[in-house]
């Protein structure tokens, strides 16, 4: 005979056993012992705990889905080679480079091919027969001609520009005795001056039948055989050679005048490099002394000459040996 009990729910006591990890029942006897509809009793008790674990089992999976794709979007990139998944350039951030680096870059290059261009110029600049030497003009002789130093100097011409030096000038024109020293100027494309710093005569040498200038240093600088011919005065030939102290101290007291002055000179002589005298054209008569004081001896005898002349007191002697007290007599 069928029952007529109604099925019995005890969600409670179910959740307990399955708390509890007890196996669940599928049938089950009521405090009386009989049979209470485990079956109908057994269904209704498991579709909670099933739904339920089912929804929490859904629950935590879709949290740890979720937290994973959070761990791995804000992951670092993964180094290459990772076996991770997903390829290894995914994983790579590229990050801007610096703005300040950039610029130190853009700047390093720009003067790096700034440096090679203004490089490629010079160099086609000091190799270029553009700027060969073709034309040289010479100023500032006297005694020399300007073909005679452009003849020495034409081993020059065809040699670029920017290679030619002073010192190579100078090399070339060592034969012209009469030249000291010479400085250059380049004239692009093709011109070249030269200045010539000649040496200046100071006397007269006789040798001989000719009379030979010489300058300070007694490098003979030409020859005349008319000595009224140049505005120089004559040594006379005590002091004739010019390896000799006196000689050394009268060219030095001759180079020290002012070239007006010097031409109005005679001769020179020497007793002593202490005693130098001169002799005026008009047969007036220099005592200088030594070789001391020797500008300020000059100035002396240069305003002693430029005296209006007194015929009631005539003047034969200069004296400057005292330069602070010059007097004539």
């Amino acid at each position: 005979m069928a029952s007529t009990r109604k099925p019995t729910f005890k969600p409670a006591a179910r959740s307990q056993e399955a708390a509890a990890g007890r196996p669940s029942r599928t049938g089950g006897q009521d405090s009386g012992g009989q049979d209470s509809g485990g079956v109908i009793s057994a269904q209704r008790d498991l579709e909670p705990d099933v739904t339920s674990t089912g929804k929490a089992a859904g629950r935590a999976s879709s949290k740890a889905a979720g937290h994973s794709d959070h761990k791995a979007a804000g992951k670092p990139a993964g180094k290459p080679g990772s076996t991770s998944g997903g390829s290894s350039a995914d994983n790579i951030i590229a990050f801007p480079e610096p703005k300040r680096r950039r610029q130190r870059r853009i700047i390093w290059w720009t003067v790096s091919v700034v440096t090679a261009f203004i490089a490629v110029l010079i160099g086609g600049a000091v190799f270029s027969p553009v700027l060969a030497v073709r034309t040289i003009t010479v100023d500032g002789t006297t005694l020399l001609t300007p073909d005679a130093v452009q003849k020495a100097l034409s081993g020059l011409e065809g040699k670029p520009l920017p290679q030619v030096t002073e010192q190579d000038v100078n090399e070339l024109l060592k034969p012209l005795v009469q030249v000291r020293s010479a400085t250059m100027e380049a004239r692009p494309p093709s011109g070249l001056l030269v200045h010539i710093n000649e040496r200046v005569p100071v006397a007269l040498l006789k040798q001989g039948d000719a009379y030979i200038m010489v300058d300070v240093d007694g490098v003979q600088l030409g020859a005349t055989q008319d000595p009224s011919a140049v505005a120089l005065p004559l040594i006379d030939a005590g002091a004739g050679s010019t390896n000799t102290e006196l000689f050394k101290a009268i060219a030095a007291v001759l180079d020290t005048l002012p070239a007006d002055v010097r031409a109005r000179m005679s001769t020179a002589s020497a007793a002593s490099v202490d005693a130098v005298e001169l002799k005026l054209v008009d047969g007036k008569t220099v005592v200088w002394g030594n070789a001391e004081d020797r500008e300020l001896k000059a100035k002396a005898l240069e305003a002693l000459l430029k005296m209006p002349a007194d015929p009631k007191v005539p003047v034969s002697v200069y004296d400057v040996s005292v330069p602070r007290h010059p007097f004539t007599k």
